[in-house]
């Protein structure tokens, strides 16, 4: 949604989801099918852990952790739970949505 330095592939690779979901959407939903896709922030998944709780990201945690107005990372069932009400009939009128499940970081200033 937004430029990071050093992450062109990263970047691209997601911005070609996020449009392949809106194509998606326009293709399916005549035929009734929603498409809609999910951009987690960081996520404290066995890996995100290790990442994240190493001393050597310290310094840039708390800075991420400033910057988030829910003032914390994902687990993986807040993914899970936004997974689940996109799949059920809540979500019925939402297609071709990208829901950025950050706690808020992509709007903070």
């Amino acid at each position: 949604f937004f430029g990071l330095e050093n992450q062109i592939a990263y970047g691209s690779s997601k911005a070609a989801l996020n449009q392949a979901t809106r194509v998606m959407a326009v293709e399916l939903g005549p035929r009734g099918i929603r498409a809609n896709a999910i951009a987690p922030g960081v996520t404290l998944t066995n890996m995100g852990k290790d990442l994240w709780d190493s001393e050597a990201m310290a310094e840039r945690k708390a800075a991420r952790l400033k910057s988030i107005p829910l003032q914390r990372f994902a687990e993986p069932e807040d993914i899970a739970k936004i997974a689940l009400l996109l799949a059920s009939d809540a979500a019925c009128y939402l297609t071709g949505q990208c829901i950025q499940a950050d706690g808020g970081w992509n709007i903070a200033p």
